[in-house]
């Protein structure tokens, strides 16, 4: 047990190809709150006390202008920077490589301001209250000595009618943890199935399989362990141009080499996330209806 509040980290590096713009600061609340703020409202109320945003240094201005004045005196705000050059023991990058290293190695950048208990989220996902909750109990209650959490959600909840998305299957054991984390990724979704390319196969999942969306609850143990899996990645990797070292490859990498455990928390809440332009509509529509509800103020914050 810690006495520590836990932290929440919010992935905010990703380059957004596939979206065409800068998905983390665009405005989709209805008094212009962007994705994320609904995330650190949750977390607040669920009891985290700190938020650590990992943002690419050449946007960091625009990125703090736009949150700094609402969450000022809310919670404490950090930042670090994710950039090709970090963690990687004096390895040379190639020149031509510009896409970042991914999930991980994101969450390895916050390696030296950690102090806590943490859940790590994508900054382009609304995740839902219920999750934050659960993972505040997790991270205050059970996680340390090597045991570990993921968010579970359901397939069905988390797919784009846009085009294809990358998933983690999560596969548990009966006593609730998991036991392989399988990246899934290219999963559409066609006529109400979900399908998915396996090498040169076509496959369906149910829509019920358990799936990654990149909440997972970790001690900074887990970020010091794979700074050395980090190195082995970028040796295999060196001429790979878009390879990445994502957060559930390597949590079960953890689970395979007997490090710890990952036990999978399943949540009913409602996910939604913005990976395509035509995403957005969807995505205000949905966060309109959550504020009539009043399940969330008007504005957020006043």
């Amino acid at each position: 047990m810690t006495k520590l509040k836990p932290s929440l980290v919010i992935l905010a590096a990703g380059m957004a190809s596939r979206y065409g713009g800068n998905k983390q600061i665009e405005s989709f609340g209805p008094s212009g709150e962007i994705i994320m703020e609904y995330s650190i409202f949750d977390a607040i109320k669920a009891g985290f006390g700190r938020v650590i945003f990992i943002i690419r240094e050449e946007f960091a201005e625009s990125f703090k202008a736009s949150i700094e004045p609402k969450l000022a005196g809310k919670i404490e705000l950090d930042y670090v920077y994710q950039s090709l050059d970090k963690f990687s023991g004096g390895m040379q990058i190639s020149a031509a490589r510009t896409k970042p290293f991914g999930t991980q190695h994101a969450l390895l950048c916050t390696k030296d301001v950690l102090d806590a208990p943490f859940a790590v989220i994508n900054a382009d996902d609304f995740y839902g209250y219920d999750a934050f909750k659960q993972a505040h109990d997790f991270l205050t209650t059970e996680a340390g000595d090597g045991k570990y959490a993921c968010v579970g959600y359901e397939l069905k909840n988390t797919l784009s009618d846009h085009g294809s998305v990358t998933r983690g299957e999560i596969n548990v054991s009966d006593a609730g943890n998991i036991v392989g984390i399988t990246e899934r990724k290219e999963i559409s979704k066609i006529e109400g199935r979900a399908i998915v390319k396996d090498g040169s196969s076509l496959i369906e999942l149910p829509l019920d399989t358990k799936v990654s969306m990149n909440f997972f609850c970790f001690t900074p143990e887990f970020v010091n362990w794979s700074e050395a899996e980090y190195i082995k990645f970028l040796i295999a990797n060196a001429d790979n141009l878009k390879a990445e070292f994502l957060i559930p490859e390597v949590a079960d990498q953890l689970i395979n080499a007997g490090k710890g455990v990952v036990k999978m928390i399943p949540t009913h809440a409602k996910w939604f996330g913005v990976t395509f332009k035509e995403d957005a509509s969807i995505v205000k529509a949905q966060l309109q209806e959550l504020t009539k509800a009043g399940v969330y103020p008007v504005d957020l914050w006043n």
